[in-house]
């Protein structure tokens, strides 16, 4: 199981999964609020079927990947926690492996002001 995290930027204060808005939103103990359109999400996903292997399973993976234009549109049937540390979503399509860290869930976050610095440390 992973450790757990005291840094507020890495812990949830409170998850929204707003259905009409076609959003989650995930609100960090540091103040900041991540939202995330459900099909891009949903493209992003985590696990080693939807990466294109075990091999694919480093710990860095591309944030810019929630950035892509979705295949389709998905909608969210179930959504559970996993223990302290991350969310697992229910798929419409019937697909449920990926387990979303909220150490992930922060490095990917769409934002201006996240998409900023993500550019500026590739950068340098």
């Amino acid at each position: 199981m992973p450790a757990q995290t005291t840094d507020p930027k890495l812990r949830p204060a409170g998850v929204t999964l707003d259905r009409k808005a076609h959003e989650l939103r995930v609100h960090w103990q540091d103040g900041h609020t991540s939202v995330y359109a459900l099909d891009a999400l949903r493209e992003a996903c985590p696990c080693a079927a939807c990466r294109g292997g075990h091999e694919y399973m480093r710990p860095q993976f591309d944030p810019d990947l929630i950035e892509l234009k979705p295949a389709r549109s998905y909608n969210v049937q179930d959504i559970q926690l996993v223990g302290n540390y991350a969310l697992q979503i229910f798929w419409d399509d019937g697909h449920s492996a990926g387990i979303y860290a909220w150490p992930y869930l922060r490095r990917i976050c769409p934002c201006p002001s996240c998409r900023a610095a993500r550019d500026q440390a590739r950068d340098g």
